[in-house]
């Protein structure tokens, strides 16, 4: 058997991949401290101590049209890793999401004899589900981030273990608790793409207008997300309806401050589940791109916190239903009747219960090397 470094190589291809390696990183060499971490990522990983060889900008890539043109860079991409990996023998390879890049990894993985962990795996049980094939035959483990992947994965023989999921480390749930939501108080996520802003907004505002004709004492404030400017919020936003806009390192606070929100579909969605505030899921794309997700997607529910549960626990207005009219309809619903606005806390609480505790790099770290341990 070839003789491997003490060293791991972790690959992040995306800002939160990079987030969740970097604290990944902190708890493995806490772990142990002659352990040398490399690999692909960004700031973050730098930051924990990682030895980053490739800055993950190399990989972000979206659609075939972006994707061509670079394919010659790619593949010397892949052939300039698998030198490095030939040469520094690391004892294993942590992959993080990104499937179309990392699952090209495992192959080369496989081929230097080196064990693949997979943390934050990709959501092939929404679509694409033969890939499970894949993973069951060249990854040694996967650590999952929902409860319901782990069952998934055990019965098409993958070796899967559930850890929980990472927004857990990165929210200050027990410092949230504390706060008492404003009953006067909506909250407004419309997402960080141009489009979900450019395509939601007007329709939360014009929702708001109607709700503040009704209920005179409510007041509207808006999450800016990272890397949107607030003149573009207020462009989609009429001056005559007065709103707040909080910034990204806030969001949070107003997740838990407000007595509903209105949100674009996404990670946002889970977060503000988790806090336990009541939301409205919204999602619009073209009527072409809706059509095809119908036919490809096998999943019941957009949202994460409706999927884990398997059951409605937040609304979700998706294409034609995304309109200022459902949403009026719903947050005056949870505005005029404070126990249907109840009855969905409660659903979140249970929720909360089943994804789990904090503590999620730690125990990914300690499952890894334990593995590893044992080989």
């Amino acid at each position: 058997m070839t003789i491997k470094n003490n060293s791991i190589w972790i690959n992040a291809g995306e800002a939160s991949g990079d987030m969740h390696g970097a604290r990944l990183a902190k708890e493995l060499m806490e772990r142990d401290p002659g352990l040398k971490v490399m690999g692909m990522g960004g700031s973050a990983m730098e930051k924990a101590g990682c030895d980053i060889r490739y800055p993950m900008q190399l990989i972000s890539l979206v659609g075939l049209t972006e994707v061509l043109p670079k394919l010659p860079r790619l593949l010397r991409l892949f052939g300039q890793i698998g030198d490095i990996l030939k040469a520094e023998r690391p004892k294993a390879i942590i992959l993080i999401d990104c499937p179309d890049f990392n699952f090209r990894l495992v192959k080369i993985a496989r081929k230097l004899d080196i064990p693949v962990y997979y943390y934050i795996t990709p959501q092939i049980w929404a679509w694409r589900q033969g890939r499970a094939k894949f993973l069951q035959k060249h990854v040694r483990k996967i650590l999952c981030i929902l409860p319901f992947e782990q069952q998934f994965f055990k019965d098409r023989g993958v070796d899967a273990q559930y850890v929980g999921h990472p927004l857990l480390d990165l929210m200050p749930l027990n410092e949230l608790d504390a706060i008492d939501p404003d009953p006067n108080l909506i909250g407004i996520l419309p997402g960080s793409r141009s489009k979900e802003i450019s395509s939601l907004l007007p329709e939360f505002a014009q929702a708001a207008e109607r709700l503040s004709k009704d209920f005179p004492e409510l007041k509207f404030s808006i999450a800016r997300a990272p890397g949107v400017k607030e003149e573009k919020l207020r462009h989609f936003w009429p001056d005559h309806i007065p709103v707040t806009i909080n910034q990204p390192e806030n969001r949070y606070r107003l997740m838990r401050n407000a007595n509903a929100i209105m949100a674009a579909s996404g990670t946002a969605t889970l977060e503000c589940a988790l806090i336990g505030t009541p939301t409205l899921v919204a999602y619009k794309m073209s009527a072409l791109s809706g059509y095809l997700a119908k036919k490809i997607l096998n999943i019941k529910y957009a949202s994460l916190a409706n999927i884990i549960p398997d059951k409605l626990i937040l609304p979700e207005y998706l294409l034609e239903n995304a309109t200022a009219d459902n949403f009026y309809k719903q947050i005056h619903q949870w505005v005029s009747d404070p126990e249907s606005a109840q009855k969905v806390r409660d659903d979140l609480k249970e929720l909360r219960e089943m994804i789990g505790e904090p503590g999620v790099a730690a125990r990914t770290a300690k499952t890894i090397l334990e593995d590893l341990n044992s080989i």
